[in-house]
């Protein structure tokens, strides 16, 4: 009898337990973040704001479940995914909003999320042209750019504040990151990948005599509540918000797609077309739910895709726990008030670790190209060099159209179009020919069969 895939491994309950927290403690503070954004940038009140979490962990929870656990054959990756509320499409929601009002805002991602589910089995076609060539530099990029999140949450987000980058949150984040360094690389067996759990559990003990463990939203928070559907009204669907949220599942759509295949790099799951066509159709569920229940498009959190590397626990029922978790932080607010009051500078300190492992990844996914090839090395350094330019240069952008910004903003979404569009000119057309004949190189055959995706 042959043993089931790593994925398909049901682990012990208690197992399953806290590895799932230990992703919902990883994914919390970038989950939430969207909708305290959101809400200050809409100008809504704190009670309308708690509503917003409270949906927002709810539908993050639900397409959890669906993404690892699956809906039959309609929805559902089957991989170790944890997702959230995505920041691609803040931008869009904000200026919807203030044109159209919230009814409209919700109306466009409901509707974007239901042409979203007809396009994803198209989509998904395109994935046999994401090679390691491709897939290696987005993931590269990924891991870079999020570096930059973990640093925000380190130093703080008001540059203002007395505490903004004090030495003290800095030195918290630093034995946060030594600890989760020792517990994974001289831990052994379980403690080895409960490395990142035990950081952070260390980091919020370090934390209280520092004053940094707010709990008086805790006591203050109700014990149950469920968002209700609609709740700012009727939705409506004006043409252009519409074609701004299909825009946005395009771009969630793409980030997505390299994070299945990093997955499948992980943990040597060959993906096969149904399965991201599947997974692409969960993020459409997302935007309909979140049009329904108040809530906000989620895509795979790769926070977790670089907890499932750093901890090598690759079952698809530990996520599929976290998200029957987030559900409950939904529909209990006390109990989400509690994870909330972890400390930014702790949750930090092992997104440092998380954000750079799927960088590595990256780079090692980029070792399966052939980088003799100068023409592909070309293609990797320009498609690199292309996503992170508004990452490192903020308001670049800013006086493009607000359409068009959309996918300048996004150095993921930038990364990912560069790489395709140049793998298909030069790997996929008579243009590579003539680009190698010039330079007089033979490059070695690059085909799919290289990763563990290859079924697609």
């Amino acid at each position: 009898m042959t043993s089931p895939h790593p994925v398909d491994t049901r682990l012990p309950w208690h197992r399953l337990l806290v590895f799932g927290l230990q992703h919902v403690l990883i994914m919390y503070t970038g989950c939430v973040t969207v909708p305290l954004v959101f809400g200050a940038a809409a100008k809504l009140d704190k009670p309308t704001v708690a509503l917003l979490i409270s949906a927002d962990l709810l539908v993050a929870g639900i397409i959890t479940v669906v993404q690892s656990l699956g809906l039959g054959k309609l929805a559902g990756a089957r991989l170790p995914i944890v997702t959230g509320a995505t920041f691609v499409a803040m931008s869009p929601m904000i200026l919807i909003a203030k044109d159209y009002g919230l009814q409209a805002m919700y109306g466009s991602m409901l509707l974007g999320g239901v042409i979203g589910i007809a396009l994803a089995w198209p989509f998904a076609s395109i994935v046999r042209f994401f090679p390691p060539l491709v897939s290696g530099t987005v993931l590269t990029v990924v891991g870079i750019s999020l570096v930059g999140v973990a640093g925000g949450l380190i130093v703080g987000s008001d540059p203002k504040a007395e505490t903004f980058a004090a030495p003290s949150r800095i030195a918290l984040a630093a034995a946060v990151l030594a600890v989760a360094l020792v517990c994974t690389v001289l831990g052994r067996g379980v403690w080895s990948q409960l490395g990142v759990l035990i950081a952070l559990i260390v980091g919020i003990v370090i934390a209280i005599p520092m004053g940094l463990v707010k709990l008086d939203g805790v006591s203050r928070a109700a014990w149950l509540g469920a968002p209700h559907p609609f709740h700012f009204g009727a939705p409506q669907f004006p043409v252009t918000a519409v074609v701004a949220m299909t825009i946005v599942m395009a771009v969630v759509f793409a980030e997505s797609t390299a994070s299945m295949l990093a997955l499948g790099e992980i943990t040597g799951k060959s993906l096969t077309r149904a399965d991201v066509a599947r997974g692409l159709v969960g993020d459409g569920l997302s935007a309909v739910l979140a049009g329904v229940l108040n809530s906000f498009v989620d895509t795979v959190f790769n926070q977790n895709v670089g907890a499932v590397a750093t901890t090598r626990v690759h079952s698809r029922y530990v996520t599929a726990v976290s998200g029957a978790i987030l559900v409950i932080l939904g529909l209990v607010p006390r109990f989400g008030a509690l994870v909330a009051a972890v400390p930014q500078p702790v949750v930090g300190g092992v997104g440092l670790v998380l954000f750079a492992t799927i960088a590595v990844i990256g780079v090692d996914t980029l070792r399966k190209a052939d980088l003799t090839d100068r023409v592909n090395l070309t293609i990797i350094a320009v498609s690199i060099g292309v996503g992170l330019v508004p990452v490192l240069t903020k308001g670049m952008f800013d006086k493009f159209p607000s359409s068009a910004q959309i996918l300048l903003t996004s150095g993921i979404s930038l990364a990912a179009a560069t790489a395709f569009t140049l793998n298909l000119l030069f790997n996929h057309t008579g243009l590579g020919e003539i680009a190698r004949a010039v330079k007089g190189v033979q490059p070695q055959a690059l085909t799919h069969s290289e990763s563990p995706s290859a079924n697609i």
